[in-house]
Parts: structure tokens; sequence; C-alpha cells
């Protein structure tokens, strides 16, 4: 391998290992004056480091500080703008392949819009400042800052990946609506609504005896807190009935998902979902006809 070669594959590592180490908030954003869990994700230690033993986090204006969860071998220091972690020993540190959330509560700004957490990473050898802003350009920065979107009231603080409907010829009277949702303040889906179909739920699936039974989930589904919850043939899922016409693949359906959270604040997410024949490769899965993989399915 030439020198340029070898230039290109070094600065390709170190590109794909920032992009790996950011530390990060949960995606999906939180509601503006609502109190908020900031959980900052540590991932990977610095570069050419094996552990990570101080993390060091400045609180913007805009979030209002009222205390931070300690962690057991670290000492724990705070103020009204920052707050800071630091490993009591090198046998406490955390290792670069391990995970490990620091959270720091308090309340939002009233007021709508991106707010920036500046975080200063100490490994074992040197650190990293993650604390670059955007400059106006879609361009990444190799050391951003942690980015919470303060969301307006009613808009649904939950990320919603991997979305998509199931195709329904003419004649058919239900499909399902399939999706990953993750509330990092944690929520609970109550409801959906669509014009091409008369109902939308939200439905489980499981397994009685050698029977697959579905039924409505009368209280909607429970989303924890910065947990992962997936709606997938066979089990959690959207069904749609009553259908006003067909949905082949390569259209797409607007689909209005309803929230409530702890705090009864209710909230919607408006989406456009792709109708495909089998789950997304992004999504996993298989099966082609409608409500694929259910055998013997019963209400």
């Amino acid at each position: 391998m030439n020198h340029r070669l070898t230039l290109i594959a070094a600065l390709a590592a170190a590109s794909s290992f920032a992009a790996q180490a950011h530390i990060t908030l949960p995606p999906g954003g939180a509601t503006a004056g609502s109190r908020y869990d900031a959980a900052f994700r540590v991932g990977h230690a610095c570069a050419g480091s094996t552990a990570t033993n101080a993390v060091t986090v400045q609180l913007p204006e805009g979030f209002k500080f009222e205390s931070a969860v300690p962690r057991a071998g670290w000492t724990l220091s705070t103020s009204e703008r920052s707050v800071a972690w630091k490993a009591e020993s090198a046998q406490k540190a955390l290792p670069t392949a391990e995970r490990a959330e620091f959270i720091v509560r308090g309340t939002l700004t009233d007021q709508p819009g991106p707010l920036f957490f500046k975080v200063l990473q100490g490994c074992d050898a040197g650190s990293s400042d993650w604390a670059q802003l955007p400059a106006g350009s879609n361009e990444k920065q190799p050391l951003p800052a942690a980015r919470l979107d303060v969301l307006p009231a009613g808009v649904a603080p939950v990320e919603v990946k991997d979305a998509w409907i199931r195709t329904a010829v003419k004649g058919q009277s239900g499909t399902g609506a399939f999706m990953k949702l993750q509330a990092p303040s944690g929520s609970r889906l109550i409801g959906a609504s669509t014009p091409e179909a008369g109902l939308a739920e939200v439905h489980e699936m499981k397994m009685d005896g050698d029977v697959m039974r579905m039924r409505p989930l009368a209280q909607g589904l429970e989303l924890p807190a910065r947990q992962t919850v997936e709606l997938k043939p066979g089990g959690y899922h959207l069904m749609l009935t009553q259908l006003r016409q067909a949905l082949p693949a390569g259209t797409t359906v607007p689909v209005k998902l309803d929230f409530i959270d702890a705090e009864g604040r209710r909230s919607s997410a408006q989406l456009q979902l792709p109708v495909l024949a089998a789950p997304p490769a992004s999504a996993g899965g298989h099966g082609t006809g409608p409500m694929a993989d259910m055998p013997g399915m019963k209400h």
C-alpha cells in the first residue's frame, strides 16, 4: 500500500472512530418547560486511550440544574453551570469497550429550539473536548457538543425509526404498521389515525397455547425512558382496519401517532410511512403476506 492510500485509510479510521465515540443525548428531544434527565451516553474512550476516567458537562442557558446521579467509584462535583464525575482509581474507570450513562437532572427552557451541552471527556491518555457547535452547514463536526432538541408543546418527544406499512390489495380489510419507538423521557403510545383506514389501534400478539391471539391494548403501549420499543410482525403493532383503498408497494400513507407522558401532557407525531411488501433491510424480519408470520391467529 502506498503512502497516499495509507493516509486515506488512517483518516477513514479516525473519522469512523470519532463517529462512534461521540458523547450524545438520546434522540427524540424533550418538551419545552419540562423536567428532563439529560443522560449523556459515553461510548468509547478518547482516541488512543483504553478508558474514560472523567466526564465534565457544561450546562447551557436554558437548562436549570436540579441534581446529578452519582456513579459508584466516581466522585461527583456540581455547580450551577457544570457537573463533573471523576473515577477514584484506574480500576473504576470506564473501559473503552463498555457503555455508560452520566445523568444530569433539570428543567428546560420554555423556548423551543436546540440546546448544546459541551462535554469534556478525560481519559488515561489525553482527553476529548466535545464542544464544537454547528457552523451553519451540513458538514459534520469531528467533536460535536451533545445536542438536545427542545420541542414545542404538542410535538411528541419520541424518535421513530424504520417505520413502514405492509401492502394491502383491493378488498383487503386490514393491514399492519410497524416501527421502532424511543422516548428519552418515557411516554405511552395511546392511539393512531390515518385517512386511509377507518380505525387504527395499538395491538399486541402473543401465543395462547399453540394459537396466536391478537388483542388491542386498551391502555396503550408503554415506552420506558431511553429504551427502544419495537412494533413488529408477531408482536406489538398498529392494526389498520376498514381500509378505504388498496395500499400498493411504493406509495406512502400519512399516519398520526398520539402519546401521553407521566405528567399527563399529550402530544403527537405526524408521519409519512412507506408501504412495503416486507420489512426494510434496516428493520430485519421477513414475510410478504398481510400480517405474515402469524399462523393460527385469532382475536
